[in-house]
């Protein structure tokens, strides 16, 4: 009996500062799945959010060229009765950043009846929002985490500094963050008082509320989790950024940013740290997949042997492009990347 071939639609694009993330990564899915098991719909949204199916190939969807093919079609989502015109069994909606990673197209998804790649849409509101994140594993005491403070658009910056800067005692670094918002878009590294505000009002650019941390020193590592009711961890990666901190640049156009699989800690510790990440995927509600950030401080020793673990955020729609974190991670605990997406699919449509 002949297999069934899935009909999965590749959502990518979308109004959202990632726009161009989202593309690359979906690129990077075509170029990867295995087109023996699936009819992939291709359907991208603009800037300005216009739905449109396109026949484009991986390269015009990554270099924004897809728009202008005049064999694209409009596309319409109706609620209940799935997409106008189009069959579909899933949907891996390949769209970070706010309107596709924030819970809006899951609850968008669930409304109209299409199973969906990645958590629903209480665990991504909750995933992308800093500030309910760190909320909710301070309360569950699941890791520990830099101190924050939160700060609203519509505030006066240069009172907020005053605050922020009592508030941290006056130590610097410190980060100031949208708490909406990802691949390090409207960060800022603040090294005295005086820079608060500028930096409030990048964050502000990106979404109403702001989280201003502690920088914390230490490495930066990362471990990609994968299930539903029984999620299983990665090994661990780490980032050795070209810049400053990993900002947006040093994340996707600098080449001297390097990510590595982190061999150099006792498995007693990457036990440990991989069973953090499941933790907090649980405790956050998510299915399918996340990625899950820490730092790892050194030990009282000068060494990693007994390193702090600080939590520093969860990703529940990571990068797919061929230098992103989460398929190189499974690559390397032995899942390579079109294996990875079939097993995804599967997840969504359990």
């Amino acid at each position: 009996m002949e297999k069934k071939i899935i009909k999965m639609m590749l959502l990518f694009g979308g109004v959202s500062s990632e726009h161009e993330v989202s593309r690359v990564s979906a690129a990077s899915v075509l170029e990867h799945i295995n087109m023996d098991k699936y009819e992939i719909i291709k359907v991208g949204i603009t800037k300005e959010g216009k739905w449109m199916q396109t026949e484009a190939d991986a390269a015009a969807i990554a270099d924004g060229s897809w728009e202008e093919m005049e064999s694209n079609k409009d596309v319409y989502l109706m609620p209940g009765a799935g997409f106008a015109g189009l069959d579909v069994d899933v949907v891996f909606p390949l769209l970070h950043g706010r309107n596709g990673e924030d819970g809006r197209m899951q609850g968008f998804l669930a409304i109209a009846g299409i199973p969906f790649v990645g958590p629903d849409s209480t665990a991504s509101a909750a995933c992308m929002d800093k500030a309910v994140t760190k909320a909710v594993i301070d309360q569950a005491e699941a890791c520990d985490q830099a101190k924050c403070c939160v700060a609203h658009r519509g505030c006066d910056v240069e009172d907020a500094a005053g605050v922020i800067d009592q508030f941290f005692d006056g130590e610097y670094p410190l980060f100031v963050k949208p708490a909406n918002a990802g691949s390090s878009v409207g960060i800022s590294k603040v090294k005295k008082k005086e820079g608060i505000p500028e930096a409030l009002q990048v964050a502000f650019a990106e979404d109403d509320k702001a989280i201003i941390e502690e920088a914390i020193v230490g490495r930066e590592i990362e471990v990609a989790v994968l299930g539903n009711d029984d999620p299983q961890a990665s090994c661990i990666g780490e980032i050795i950024s070209a810049n400053e901190f990993y900002d947006y640049v040093a994340k996707y156009d600098d080449v001297g940013s390097v990510t590595s699989i982190v061999t150099d800690i006792p498995e007693r510790l990457q036990q440990q740290i991989r069973q953090t990440a499941v933790s907090i995927f649980e405790i956050m509600g998510c299915k399918g997949l996340s990625r899950v950030d820490f730092f790892l401080r050194e030990g009282p020793g000068g060494g990693y042997d007994e390193g702090e673990l600080v939590f520093n955020e969860i990703n529940t729609m990571p990068g797919f492009t061929k230098i992103s974190m989460y398929p190189q991670l499974w690559e390397a605990s032995g899942i390579p990347y079109e294996d990875l997406i079939d097993r995804l699919v599967e997840l969504a449509l359990e």
